[in-house]
């Protein structure tokens, strides 16, 4: 059977873009194209599963539609469109046309009444018709052949046909969606409705009238308040019909063979989508593998002025690509050509270098080649066999050169290729410049790879390593299968590549005013990460399996409490059913949230608030926290563990958060809970090396002293100088109390104050975050800035200077960009808005971290400490250290910890001692 779709345009436009809000997809152009890509992914999903026969996409004109004729206050409470949302449309069209999918739109009328005729015409042809839109109002256009397409919450897609509509809003035909929206009246498009009448109300109406019309003809049959209500605004409510009716008389044709999915104009979306940077995006709709033209059969003289003359690729790619870039790339692959490389290298101040492995896992790689370049288009790759002895004799050669102290080394993710080496018994020497770190420095909240950097950059297209050795999968080769042969233009075009964008992004970087933070911060760090990755961590597997018994046990015990407080056994892990047991069956409270499929809400969120009202709500939440538990940590632990060494090895990531703040991943050890005995246990479990200590160090409250840093706000800067509790403090000035008379309640509430200050907490979140009132709330906010009311300056000041400069930053000038500092939507200015204030606050905190690890680390190295730095979690610093180094490590760690950045308070670590990670915190 054909297929229609019909897409309501600015629905999934705004969805895409609010999808994307916190975290928003900004180009190297600085323009966010969240909106674009959203929609162009549903966009893609739609056709590469639905495979429809026809599609068109229904878009609002521009000007007065008959609705906001008839009533001015149509829509009229809404918030001005994003800009970044006006700026995406066109685009969107662009992409449309290159696709050669029609755009829908008629004078005068909504993309609702476009799609509500086109639906009904098809429909009645005998075209299945799927309107894709997360829009209720669409419910009153479903018969026969057409059906709703709703976007989940959370992904995925729900089709409604008549049965699901009516079983949804609890009516008897799709019809009356119209009557239901009439009388509840739509807040999205500010129709009014019947005061004081809510869809539950609305429904009960429709049920014993069916109709506004019959209900209006029969009130005599109402009572009371009701009655009044309905009586008083009969005209009203016709009126608010009137607005919710989807028109299907809208003159626009159905032109079939317009609609008909038909091959894209390639060349016309291939242009869009680069220049909008979507890589991915392109591949997907244009199965985008180009062929790359390999000169493997030539070996070239070691020195030889060659250059490589390749064809233009016949797909007309407006990227270059090493067949149509002039280049001299080497395979050399003799002892003597290897020595005389070396040589070479030897005279020069620098050297672009990246290693072909086995394994992406640095633990476990072999080394399978080396590239070098020193100059830009040419290159050097030299295989290595898989022989252990022979590959290291040739990792030997090259020793000298990877060691020097005077040659900067430049790398793509060189912490990868550092460690890689230091399993072959080679320390790199001298500088470093990582060119992904130095574009985190530049746009941290774009991608760093080099393919992506690479064609920003460059306008150059690299050759991706699955045209070598195929895609993911079982049938994917290693690149020890391949021949050198087939190899050295791809390992060589990395280091090349590699040199190239250094060589643009220094200046850049010099420019952005981050060059120290790079070359006195971020590079040094590296070496320190590389050491603690290889090192890693010892888990006490014994206690391990302890804890898990004892979870586990207690787990099953609290499973058998939930099922006889329900009353009947069911799936604790199923959110659905959780939902019927909570609100179906026990109806623990009268009105609960539901998702926009109707399944009952039952996140963490939800459940926390309603802790009070059921034991059982209270245990169906620590059987989740245990089960979390005992999956993510105490059970998987175990797994990680390297064979070879005995250790987990965390990768620790520089280039991830937005803040400048260090993420740890396989496995995640920011996440390790801290709070609560059962998280602690998992603490317990990581332990120093034999024989040796394990000690601790963090920050205290290192953001709540950034902020008096920055504010310059003096009682807050007193309280830190004089050494006191800084949430006693902040209660007694708030309560007007004596530090010795505060309580600990109005001390917690100080807390939550202090720290959600700088998150933007509203009256409405602290409210619900402390359970009181909102009165209390306003009372507890106002009070803090009477107290600090340099903080209340700081903020505003923060949001004008981003507001001026477009970004935020740290007091090392890491940048946080905000593009949406200025949109006169309040929503989206919001978000951009509390990162203004908090991006210099976090992201200090991180970089002074970063500063004590570096200076500890060389401290250690000078003092030829045996002891090592094993982890790194938020604030917090941990060692394995030898007894006889223990007075030494605390000095020196304290030390530089406390003195890595001048403040106006003082920074203050605290710090403790163990056998496990548990007893040293």
């Amino acid at each position: 059977m054909d297929k229609l779709f019909l897409l309501d345009a600015y629905a999934l436009i705004y969805r895409a873009y609010y999808a994307f809000i916190k975290n928003p997809r900004i180009n190297s152009k600085g323009m966010n194209t969240s909106a674009v890509l959203g929609f162009c992914n549903t966009l893609h999903e739609v056709l590469s599963k639905e495979k429809p026969t026809y599609l068109g996409v229904a878009f609002d004109p521009h000007g007065p539609t008959f609705r906001s004729e008839a009533y001015d206050q149509y829509k009229a409470q809404r918030e001005e469109t994003p800009e970044d949302i006006r700026a995406s449309v066109p685009i969107i069209k662009e992409v449309l046309k290159a696709m050669r999918i029609p755009v829908l739109e008629a004078e005068g009328f909504e993309a609702d009444d476009v799609i509500g005729t086109l639906a009904t015409k098809a429909g009645a042809e005998g075209i299945k018709t799927y309107m894709l839109t997360p829009d209720k109002d669409y419910g009153q256009l479903v018969r026969g052949n057409v059906v709703m397409y709703r976007p989940r919450h959370g992904g995925g897609y729900e089709t409604l046909d008549a049965d699901g509509v009516c079983q949804k809003y609890g009516i008897e035909s799709t019809a009356q969606v119209i009557d239901l929206l009439g009388l509840m009246g739509d807040a999205a498009d500010n129709i009014p409705g019947c005061p004081g009448v809510g869809e539950k109300t609305a429904v009960k109406l429709l049920q014993q009238f069916g109709s506004i019309d019959s209900l209006l003809e029969r009130t005599s049959e109402l009572k009371g308040a009701l009655k009044k209500k309905v009586e008083e605004n009969a005209e009203q409510i016709k009126f608010s019909k009137f607005l919710a009716t989807i028109r299907t008389d809208v003159p626009v044709s159905l032109d079939l063979e317009a609609l008909r999915v038909t091959d894209p104009d390639r060349d016309e979306l291939r242009r869009i989508f680069t220049e909008l940077e979507f890589k991915t995006l392109s591949d997907k709709f244009l199965n985008n593998r180009e062929n790359i033209k390999n000169n493997a059969n030539q070996q070239l003289d070691l020195f030889a002025e060659n250059p490589t003359d390749g064809q233009v690729d016949a797909k007309k790619s407006n990227l270059r690509a090493l067949t149509d870039t002039p280049h001299t790339y080497k395979l050399v692959d003799t002892e003597e050509d290897m020595r005389r490389l070396c040589d070479f290298f030897m005279t020069k101040s620098f050297l672009s270098l990246d290693t072909e492995t086995t394994s992406t896992n640095t633990i476990d790689a072999e080394l399978v080649g080396l590239s070098f370049s020193v100059e830009e288009n040419e290159a050097f790759y030299v295989p290595v066999p898989a022989d252990r002895q022979q590959a290291q004799n040739i990792v030997n050669i090259f020793k000298p050169v990877y060691e020097s102290p005077s040659i900067l080394k430049i790398g793509q993710n060189i912490k990868y290729d550092m460690e890689v080496l230091m399993n072959y018994g080679v320390t790199l020497g001298g500088e470093m410049f990582d060119t992904m770190i130095a574009h985190y420095l530049l746009q941290p909240e774009l991608r760093h790879n080099m393919d992506y950097m690479a064609e920003v950059y460059l306008k150059y297209k690299t050759i991706h390593i699955d045209e070598l050795i195929g895609p993911k999968g079982k049938g994917q080769k290693s690149m020890r299968d391949l021949d050198p042969k087939e190899v050295y233009e791809y390992a060589a075009e990395d280091a090349d590549v590699t040199l190239k964008l250094k060589n643009i992004l220094e200046p850049k970087l010099k420019e952005a005013g981050v060059w120290q933070l790079f070359t006195e911060v971020e590079m040094p760090l590296v070496q320190v990460l590389a050491d603690m990755e290889v090192g890693g961590v010892r888990i006490d597997t014994g206690a391990l399996k302890e804890t898990s018994a004892m979870l586990t046990e207690r787990m099953n015990a609290i499973e058998k409490e939930i099922y006889q407080l329900a009353g009947e056994e069911f799936n604790i892990a199923s959110p659905k059913q959780v939902g019927e047991i909570l609100f179906g069956k026990m109806k623990i409270v009268e009105k609960p949230k539901k998702t926009k499929t109707g399944q009952y809400v039952t996140s963490e969120e939800v459940l926390q608030q309603l802790k009070g009202k059921n034991e059982i709500v209270g245990k169906i939440l620590e059987h989740r926290g245990l089960k979390k538990l005992l999956g993510t940590y105490v059970d998987a632990l175990p797994k990680l563990i390297n064979p070879r060494t005995g250790h987990i090895h965390t990768s620790f990531n520089q280039t991830v958060t937005a803040t400048g703040r260090l993420s740890s991943s396989d496995p995640n050890l920011q996440n390790i809970p801290v709070r609560g005995e059962d998280g602690k246990e998992i603490r317990k479990a990581f332990v120093p090396e034999e024989g040796c200590l394990f000690f601790s160090a963090d920050y205290s409250q290192i953001e709540l002293r950034v902020m008096a840093h920055l504010s310059g706000d003096e009682n807050m800067q007193e309280a830190f100088r004089e050494g006191y509790d800084i949430h006693a403090a902040t209660a007694a000035k708030i309560y007007h109390e004596t530090m010795d008379s505060v309580t600990r309640d109005q001390r917690t509430k100080a807390k939550r104050a202090n720290f959600g200050i700088i998150y933007g907490i509203t009256v409405f979140g602290l409210a619900e975050r402390l359970d009181i009132s909102r009165t209390e709330a306003t009372q507890l906010i106002d009070g803090y800035f009477a107290t600090f009311p340099k903080v209340a300056e700081y903020m505003e000041q923060a949001k004008e200077t981003a507001r001026k400069l477009g970004y935020a930053e740290t007091l090392l000038h890491r940048r946080r960009y905000l593009p949406d500092i200025t949109s006169h939507n309040a929503t989206v200015r919001g978000f951009a808005e509390r990162n203004a204030i908090n991006a210099p606050i976090q992201g200090t905190a991180a970089d002074i971290i970063k500063i004590a690890m570096v200076r500890i680390h060389r401290r250690f190295r000078d003092e030829r400490l045996r002891s090592k730095m094993i982890l790194q979690v938020h604030d917090e610093l941990n060692f394995s250290v030898y007894p006889d180094e223990k007075e030494t490590v605390e000095r020196i760690v304290l030390e530089e910890m406390q003195a890595a950045y001048p403040l106006s308070v003082p920074l203050v670590a605290d710090c403790g001692w163990g056998q496990n990670w548990l007893e040293a915190h």
